[in-house]
């Protein structure tokens, strides 16, 4: 990582972390510290999701220590939120040219508004380089989309193609040990419901098929390879391989975001449940849904997921992703495993933008009945 920084040219770094990652990264910080290139004090203030007051005090942060260069260490919501702040600290830069005076002026707070504007300056300023050590399979250091939750538990977020970190670095010993299960068997169905999602999508060539189901068959061999050997570095690699090819093939034609992948997002943050967690429990009942619809596809998917299983083979895709989230530790099999009363789907339901699900299913949502319908399709039953 040091050597990336040097390569860059930074003079003013600034480190942001999840706060399990502090023993990983306090190395880093005291090399930087000792050569003086150190912006401000580890960060360790984005939460899961990316929270806007955490987001918006390291942004804060950043910004007043004129930071040159991000290094990002943690899982998607640590790497988003460092595509927004180098947004934010392009739009400060700018602003600061803008201003002309001898002297730099005081950036003003910043806020998820002020922090998307900044995409509407033409040219889009060049934004500071960022530098990814990721320590889950969320693959946001892949992609040039950011998400954050805003204080009302609403998603939202930024895309733009200068928002795709500069270097990315992966560690499969970070990865193969040292994570709690819902955080590496949760991120892992996060690669599941990229790969299917991908694979199902109404703007999905052949092409971006292929792709995503080869995502799939590594992330579902790393998976196994994971629940029998938790340290294994071959499986970690193949989780994270795979991953890779489900978020390319997610990010390419505008296949993002997928259904699956919109939904979980607003679960996620009207409820406060790790991303991980939704895959579990809401892959399996949106692929019920359009199962008709796209037939021919989610039967590759059942291929895939069953491969080398005749008896396996008989079930749906839904089914087998069913089954497979019943083999993984420490990951929500339902709504109330993540804490979430199902007597407040209802309204979460009567409250979803079907005109935009309806771009992205392969079988439309008449109502919100049909939503709730789905969001509560026993999972026995599939």
């Amino acid at each position: 990582t040091l050597a990336e920084i040097e390569r860059l040219g930074a003079s003013r770094v600034f480190v942001l972390a999840n706060n399990s990652s502090r023993p990983l990264v306090a190395p880093l910080v005291d090399a930087l510290r000792e050569k003086g290139i150190l912006a401000a004090p580890l960060s360790t203030d984005v939460g899961m999701g990316g929270g806007e007051e955490g987001l918006m005090k390291s942004a804060d942060v950043a910004a007043g220590a004129k930071a040159d260069c991000l290094v990002t260490v943690g899982g998607g919501a640590v790497q988003d939120a460092g595509k927004l702040i180098r947004l934010w600290l392009a739009g400060c830069q700018h602003s600061a040219a803008e201003d002309g005076s001898s002297s730099a002026p005081t950036p003003p707070p910043a806020t998820p508004d002020g922090i998307k504007e900044v995409l509407s300056l033409d040219p889009l300023p060049a934004l500071p380089p960022q530098v990814c050590c990721p320590n889950s399979f969320a693959m946001a250091e892949l992609t040039s989309v950011a998400g954050m939750t805003l204080a009302g538990g609403v998603k939202s977020g930024a895309s733009h193609p200068s928002l795709m970190p500069t270097v990315s670095i992966f560690d499969p010993a970070a990865l193969a040990s040292g994570l709690p299960d819902w955080v590496r068997y949760g991120t892992a169905l996060r690669c599941v419901e990229h790969a299917v999602g991908a694979a199902t999508h109404p703007r999905a060539t052949d092409e971006i098929r292929d792709v995503a189901l080869e995502g799939l068959r590594m992330v579902k061999s790393g998976l196994e390879g994971m629940v029998a050997d938790p340290s294994s570095v071959e499986a970690a690699l193949d989780v994270y391989a795979g991953g890779w090819c489900a978020v390319r093939a997610l990010n390419t034609n505008g296949c993002y975001p997928a259904l699956g992948h919109l939904v979980q997002n607003m679960y996620s943050a009207k409820y406060d449940v790790h991303q991980g967690s939704c895959s579990g429990f809401l892959c399996a009942r949106i692929l019920a849904h359009h199962r008709e619809a796209s037939k021919e596809q989610q039967g590759r998917i059942a291929a895939v997921l069953a491969a080398g299983n005749d008896e396996a083979a008989k079930n749906s895709a839904a089914r087998l992703v069913t089954d497979l989230v019943a083999t993984l530790p420490g990951v929500a099999r339902d709504h109330e495993d993540a804490g979430v009363d199902v007597s407040t789907l209802r309204e979460f339901a009567d409250t979803r933008p079907l005109e935009r699900f309806n771009k992205l299913s392969p079988q439309p949502f008449e109502n919100s009945d049909d939503v709730y319908k789905m969001l509560t399709l026993p999972l026995n039953q599939i």
